[in-house]
């Protein structure tokens, strides 16, 4: 099982990859065949390259001459397939240096992040190999959850079905995986072997858990969550699988498993795309705090810049707590203080605005002088800019553009803010990193005088749990009140939702964690006569 990273676009890179460990699997595990990842030479999802005919051209002559080098061993890799104007996401089976046959996937799956019938077919020849003398077939991701194809894929007289994957990470989703090919290996009496991609491709990561599963739905075991790897499992009639050489990665640690997963979507977000380094606000706040703990575990303390930048509403304790994190973290920090840029807005402003009272114009426009000073740092020395904003406050709009939203990556805006506090606190579990004051302090964005989040925003473990039942779940506002919350407070919350999406819109992309997160996964209407009545 090729648990691998193939970065999207990067063909020939790609088939080096598998040339590579085609070798490795033969020579060093002795393998009779290997699996790569679903769309192995093109990466996953493409997405518009598949319209350019030059690069679906381009992955099948690379497939034409890597196939040429494969020999002494089999290999399931998949690929774009063009047939005349029909496109088809593929596996092609080689062996013997040329591709012997190819299965195209039934399933084409278009719902959440996926959009696989914007581009492929969908085709239903099972395709079944004699192998080592084993009879084996291939399926590809959504096939497993369909059903069907894996019913005709053992008909066909497999009994052994590898799938090659491209199942991208969500909370829940590696145990999903697991009961889905354990079942299905119980229900038609056969093997089974889910090889899955590996690596952040822009909102999504893709958390590879290869494993095999006996016909009695007995596992090998997941192997490690975002790791690259050959994990080699070899078949015996008698005993079923057994593990060549690694071990399955641990079970129940869920803060764990997303801190994993964000560091490795943060790493190849900020590597792939080319970035020297990472810069971010440091505000001595919950949020700032994690994300330049986060970035500091996922690409190293050197390559991370932070900036403090005190005005009028900013406590004291706040920068030295800014500071010690730091410290502990040992990043670079510079300290920008605002309040001399901010009072020459106001002045400048001030014949304009007249008699007006202060509002959340001046709240806003504090942010904003942050968000240009850091975009300017960003923009002079090249390192990506990260927003800190999490996901209950881009849900209600609590954030403001041009300011705080200001940044290429968000590292945590999937997470809710009960979340962020978890996280916080796992991570000062391994190795103090976050100064207890900043997790103990009420949340404030110090954008007035004593502001604290709960001004204008409900307890954040009501407002999650209401927002998670709204977003992730669907649920309408009566519902939701009848789960036991005021309905006026879950009415107010459904409002801000809906009216804050223009916000979200042209916010920065971040690592998916949770079935429904804000870009692909939530597709709203900006303009919308819409609110939640029912």
């Amino acid at each position: 099982m090729a648990q691998l990273d193939m970065p999207v676009g990067d063909i020939h890179g790609n088939a080096r990859r598998i040339r590579e460990a085609v070798v490795q699997a033969r020579d060093r595990h002795g393998a009779d065949l290997v699996v790569f990842p679903e769309l192995a030479i093109a990466g996953y999802p493409p997405e518009d390259l598949l319209l350019r005919p030059g690069f679906v051209r381009h992955a099948g002559e690379a497939l034409e001459s890597l196939a040429a080098e494969v020999r002494g061993i089999e290999a399931v890799i998949g690929f774009p397939e063009r047939d005349g104007d029909t496109l088809y996401n593929s596996c092609a089976w080689v062996a013997d240096g040329r591709v012997q046959a190819v299965y195209r996937k039934s399933a084409l799956p278009n719902y959440a992040v996926f959009d696989e019938k914007r581009y492929f077919q969908g085709a239903d020849q099972p395709l079944v190999r004699e192998c080592a003398g084993q009879r084996v077939g291939v399926v590809i991701c959504e096939d497993l959850w369909e059903r069907e194809p894996v019913a005709r894929c053992a008909e066909a007289g497999a009994r052994i079905i590898v799938s090659p994957n491209a199942s991208p990470y969500a909370l829940g989703k590696r145990r999903e995986r697991r009961e889905l090919v354990s079942g299905l290996a119980r229900q038609h009496g056969v093997s089974m072997i889910y090889c899955n991609l590996v690596g952040g491709q822009d909102e999504l990561v893709f958390d590879g858990g290869d494993f095999a599963a006996s016909p009695d739905g007995a596992s090998t075991g997941q192997a490690p969550a975002c790791e690259e790897g050959l994990f080699a499992v070899q078949w015996d009639a008698g005993a079923g699988w057994r593990r060549l050489g690694w071990e399955p990665a641990g079970e129940g640690d869920e803060d764990a498993e997303v801190w994993t997963v964000l560091s490795r979507g943060l790493r190849d977000y900020v590597d792939k795309n080319g970035f020297p380094g990472v810069l971010l606000g440091l505000s001595g706040g919950i949020d700032s705090a994690l994300v330049a703990t986060l970035a500091a575990d996922a690409l190293g303390a050197e390559r991370v810049g932070c900036v403090t930048m005190p005005a009028r509403y900013t406590a004291d304790i706040s920068t030295e707590d800014a500071e010690a994190l730091a410290n502990n973290l040992g990043i670079r920090v510079r300290k920008l203080p605002v309040d001399g840029v901010f009072q020459s807005f106001l002045d400048l402003l001030e014949p304009a605005f007249g008699d007006r009272e202060p509002d959340v114009t001046e709240e806003n426009l504090q942010a904003r002088i942050r968000g240009t000073i850091l975009m300017a740092l960003s923009n002079k020395f090249g390192d990506l800019l990260l927003a800190t904003g999490n996901k209950s406050e881009l849900a209600v709009g609590y954030a403001t553009l041009y300011g705080d939203m200001n940044g290429g990556f968000a590292p945590i805006k999937d997470c809710y803010k009960t979340r962020v506090y978890r996280l916080a606190q796992w991570r000062n579990g391994r190795s103090p990193a976050i100064p207890g004051r900043i997790i103990q302090r009420p949340p404030s964005a110090e954008l007035a005088a004593d502001q604290t989040d709960q001004d204008s925003l409900p307890p954040y473990d009501e407002l999650d749990a209401i927002l998670e039942r709204y977003i992730e779940r669907t649920q309408s506002v009566r519902e939701i009140a009848a789960a036991g919350f005021d309905e006026g407070t879950v009415r107010r919350v459904a409002s801000m939702v809906l009216k804050s999406e223009y916000k979200r819109r042209q916010g920065a992309p971040g690592p998916r964690i949770t079935p429904c997160a804000f870009g692909r996964d939530r597709r709203y209407p900006i303009t919308s006569g819409w609110r939640e009545d029912a």
